[in-house]
């Protein structure tokens, strides 16, 4: 089943942001051992799935992250998730940076020393950030049935996915848009999806040149679970973005997501906490049978005086980018 019984920690993009750092992780006993092949064959992509949740993960572990001489420490909770926020004497220079996280205590002495490297973002100081969803926002997922949802995630691969026409290019665009001195917006993926999906998500965007971000996913899932993959609580997916908006307060944030579930009342309602601080929101017409909901979200996110467009095709939202500033009509698309 290639999994692996050997203890890891498994560290996740970090990012820092209004003079703090944070990045999250596990701490598993059994976890998958990393796709190396991608063949588009049913049986293995389905067993490639099952894989991803067939996890266990180990609580009351201690670990430690050494920052410059400041030793940072979390304990991970009952699903073996940590969470390390600190405050550095100074913020690194603006691009991705290497960290170690190493076990310093656990259940087990064998679990001392063990350790993981994972990436922290320090953003460079542009005008936006961007916050977008991820299944059916630029991967096409059919979130709002849960049968196609599952035979799209059992018979395809992260190769095989597609994302939607041109939203690529769009992605690109806004990734350019305000930046200073040819730097690069931070982007930030915030979903219901779970952390089991965290290395098939980003096989995904790397493959599809989407702009590489921080990816805040959703409470990891057993074997048990799968088949509820995605059907995650949506009231945590606010609050992960409330976090984004207060670690970045000198920012305006561009919004990214579709109308097949919860986008439209949560950034509604990002809408009226944060109006002030939100540039425009993006929401992808999948779903026409939400649309009495999407109206009136819709109708709230514009009483905020924030513009809104509700697209079919990513190529109305460039369109709109560049009629609202955000990018230049003569600015050369990827």
């Amino acid at each position: 089943m290639r999994l692996s019984n050997r203890p890891v920690v498994k560290l996740y993009h970090g990012f820092g942001g209004n003079g703090q750092l944070v990045i999250y992780g596990h701490v598993l006993a059994i976890s998958p051992l990393p796709r190396k092949k991608y063949r588009q064959n049913v049986w293995t992509n389905t067993l490639a799935l099952i894989r991803l949740f067939m996890v266990k993960p180990i609580a009351g572990v201690e670990v430690l992250l050494n920052y410059e001489g400041a030793a940072v420490r979390a304990t991970t909770d009952t699903d073996g998730f940590f969470r390390l926020q600190w405050k550095p004497a100074q913020m690194p220079a603006p691009g991705w940076h290497t960290v170690e996280v190493v076990i310093e205590n656990g259940p087990s002495a064998s679990l001392k020393g063990i350790s993981g490297e994972g990436e922290l973002l320090a953003p460079d100081p542009g005008q936006y950030a961007i916050i977008s969803d991820i299944d059916d926002t630029f991967l096409i997922s059919h979130s709002s049935n849960l049968r196609k949802r599952l035979f799209v995630l059992l018979t395809q691969n992260a190769y095989s996915r597609q994302p939607f026409e041109d939203v690529v290019r769009h992605y690109q665009a806004l990734a350019k848009a305000g930046s200073v001195n040819g730097g690069s917006n931070p982007f930030f993926y915030v979903s219901s999806s779970e952390w089991n999906l965290y290395n098939y998500i980003l096989d995904f965007t790397r493959k599809n040149e989407l702009p590489k971000g921080v990816f805040l996913l959703s409470q990891l899932k057993r074997l048990s679970e799968a088949w509820k993959t995605g059907q995650n609580k949506h009231a945590t997916k606010f609050t992960r973005i409330v976090r984004i908006l207060e670690a970045f307060p000198d920012q305006q944030f561009i919004l990214l997501g579709d109308d097949s579930q919860q986008d439209p009342v949560i950034y509604a309602s990002v809408a009226e906490h944060f109006g002030t601080r939100i540039r425009a929101v993006y929401l992808r017409n999948v779903f026409p049978k939400n649309k009495a909901m999407v109206d009136t979200a819709i109708a709230g996110i514009t009483a905020a005086g924030i513009p809104v467009c509700h697209f079919t095709h990513s190529r109305e939202a460039i369109a709109h980018s560049a009629a609202i500033g955000l990018i230049s009509p003569e600015q050369p698309l990827p």
